[in-house]
């Protein structure tokens, strides 16, 4: 697909990266400073897709937290289909955890604090996210921020979904994602549990290689949790509980995790080896 200038009101100055839905693309406009997605060819020319990627951008409009990328722009019916939102300076948690390595177990409970936010606001306003990961952590300087979130139950419209295709990332996808393509609110809990382990030890919890090899483990084996700090053992465990009924709400996490409501990430919450790229 060629780099196209400018979409909806925003100049793209750079191509951000590549993924399975299209390119994104640093923008500037009036509405700020954006990450713009622009869906790739065969995905526009698919009208059950461009129906619910219309959906998904009014749903996602709705989500309000400071833990979430404010969704600033869309056009369903583009050519080609778009949305841009908020552009965050800041490594993903992959990345930081890739150079840096494990996170203390303080940053990590605000990680969790944050994302369990981050959820409630985006399954209040009817989302699932599908696809928790820690790719799509951004590190931000005031707290943990949530990116793509609707955007997998879009790319469930194309042909290789209908064809059996797992939506999500093995490895942090729950069980009934894989057996039953059940995606709901439980689903996501069980990715936070993954993440969380993650960032405190480095390691996803189903280990790594072949993606049929994760998705048998994560079906009908227990996360390796070793390294996991004793004060978060036990949530992660719980939120990594094969059984959806058994897992905690976001509300419940929240609390396990803080002293009070307002005991949240803010300015400095970062190590000091983690500052905003």
């Amino acid at each position: 697909m060629s780099d196209p200038r400018s979409l909806g009101g925003f100049t793209l100055t750079r191509l951000l990266g590549e993924g399975g839905m299209g390119r994104v693309y640093l923008g500037r406009g009036r509405a700020g400073t954006a990450a713009v997605k622009v869906v790739r060819a065969d995905l526009a020319g698919d009208p059950e897709f461009r129906a619910r990627f219309g959906h998904e951008i009014e749903a996602a409009s709705r989500v309000r937290s400071p833990y979430t990328a404010a969704l600033l722009g869309a056009d369903a019916e583009a050519d080609p289909p778009w949305l841009a939102t908020e552009y965050v300076p800041a490594p993903s948690l992959r990345e930081a955890v890739g150079i840096h390595g494990p996170m203390p177990v303080e940053q990590v409970r605000m990680l969790g604090i944050g994302l369990a936010d981050a959820l409630t606001a985006i399954h209040g306003a009817g989302i699932v996210h599908r696809d928790l990961k820690p790719a799509n952590v951004l590190l931000g300087a005031d707290g943990p921020k949530v990116i793509d979130f609707g955007i997998a139950r879009a790319a469930d419209a194309t042909v290789l979904t209908r064809t059996g295709a797992v939506v999500g990332s093995p490895g942090f996808i729950a069980p009934e994602q894989i057996t039953r393509a059940r995606s709901e609110p439980a689903g996501d809990v069980f990715a936070l549990g993954g993440v969380l382990a993650y960032a405190a030890t480095g390691r996803p919890p189903f280990g790594t290689g072949d993606v049929n090899a994760l998705l048998y483990r994560t079906v009908h084996t227990e996360p390796d949790l070793t390294g996991v700090p004793e004060p978060l053992l036990g949530l992660v465990r719980s939120c990594l509980d094969r059984d959806p009924a058994r897992r905690p709400d976001t509300a419940a996490i929240r609390a396990a995790l803080s002293t009070g409501p307002e005991d949240r990430p803010r300015t400095g919450w970062l190590p000091a080896e983690l500052p905003p790229a």
